[in-house]
C-alpha cells in the first residue's frame, strides 16, 4: 500500500508461480521478492525471472525475513540486486527505489 501510495504501479501475488504469472504480464521495473514462497522459492523465481526476455533487466529485490549470510549470498547467486530484511527499513527501500 505504502508502494501505491507514493504512485507507484504496484502488482500482488502469494506464490512463487503467480508471481511469475504476474512478472510476464507486467514486465516490472522493480521485484520485491520473498524467499519463503509456497509453491517455488524466491531464490527460483529469481532465476527464472533473470532468464526470460520480460524480466532479465528488472531490479529484483528480496524482501524476507531470512537475513543470515548464506541467504544474502544465495541471493546475490541468483540475480537479486539487493536483499532487505523484514521489517523493512523504509528508507532503504526508498533508497533502491529511487536507485541508490
Amino acid at each position: 500500500m505504502l508502494l501505491q501510495i507514493a504512485g507507484h504501479e504496484v502488482r500482488l501475488a502469494h506464490d512463487g508461480p503467480g508471481a511469475l504469472d504476474a512478472a510476464a504480464e507486467f514486465q516490472p521495473q522493480m521485484v520485491l521478492l520473498d524467499i519463503g514462497l509456497p509453491g517455488l522459492d524466491g531464490f527460483e523465481v529469481a532465476r527464472r525471472l533473470r532468464s526470460a526476455a520480460g524480466t532479465r533487466n528488472a531490479v529484483l529485490v528480496a524482501l524476507t525475513g531470512y537475513g543470515e549470510e548464506e541467504f544474502r549470498r544465495r541471493s546475490t547467486e541468483v540475480g537479486f540486486d539487493g536483499h532487505l530484511v523484514k521489517p523493512v527499513d523504509l528508507q532503504a527501500l526508498e533508497d533502491l527505489l529511487a536507485g541508490r
